[in-house]
């Protein structure tokens, strides 16, 4: 117990014995506490995992106005596990694309990025996009010319692509939508993106969460 008659006073004692413990290697039991808590997520799943052709596979694509973001999972015994993320900002004739090409884009441009690992698997992987029409993609019959094109590219692959709700796409969500990926930054992005991830992050550094504020 440190025993002060002022606010200053306290403050001084505190940082003496936090500082005494400090040059012992000593911990008060919060700040071990909050250095266990932090050490956890580095420690348990979602962790990277490596790649095993022979588990289940699966492609998460999403494209925003500006963007591309792509992660690829396997499914174990212990559950799904990243194996890799992945995105990229389009260019200027890709910016002009309707949105059924841009999500398609990004279904293409994911086995690109991913090639070495996608052929050398021992079964059909799954495509995850939260826009319903590209799951008849490949088995459509009238295509542009690009389209065209993108389809005789995916067809040297064994995979299926499956409808999933926009709201269950957070991570890809969050790779297609970094806000330096926006041409016009503050405003713009913000009214385009109200939930994305990085801005609330930004409101927490504003208006930071409140922590106990005995800690080393």
């Amino acid at each position: 117990m440190v025993f002060s008659t002022s606010e200053e006073e306290r403050v001084t004692h505190v940082s003496t014995v936090l500082s005494r413990l400090r040059a012992n290697t000593l911990f008060a039991k919060e700040a071990l506490r909050q250095f266990h808590q932090l050490k956890e997520p580095f420690t348990t799943a979602p962790i990277l995992s490596h790649f095993n052709p022979s588990l289940p596979t699966i492609v998460e694509t999403d494209a925003s106005d500006y963007a591309l973001g792509t992660v690829l999972s396997q499914v174990s015994d212990s559950g799904k596990h990243p194996i890799a993320f992945d995105s990229c900002k389009l260019i200027a004739a890709e910016l002009n694309y309707e949105i059924h090409d841009k999500e398609l884009l990004g279904i293409v441009w994911a086995p690109k990025r991913w090639r070495a690992f996608l052929l050398s698997l021992s079964s059909p992987f799954e495509v995850l996009t939260n826009h319903s029409s590209l799951q008849y993609f490949m088995t459509s019959k009238v295509l542009t010319c690009r389209q065209a094109c993108w389809a005789e590219f995916l067809s040297e692959f064994h995979f299926s692509i499956t409808y999933r709700p926009g709201r269950l796409a957070t991570l890809p969500d969050a790779l297609s939508r970094r806000d330096n990926v926006y041409p016009e930054r503050g405003e713009d992005f913000i009214s385009n993106n109200p939930m994305n991830f990085q801005q609330l992050i930004k409101q927490d550094e504003v208006q930071p969460s409140r922590w106990n504020p005995f800690q080393i």
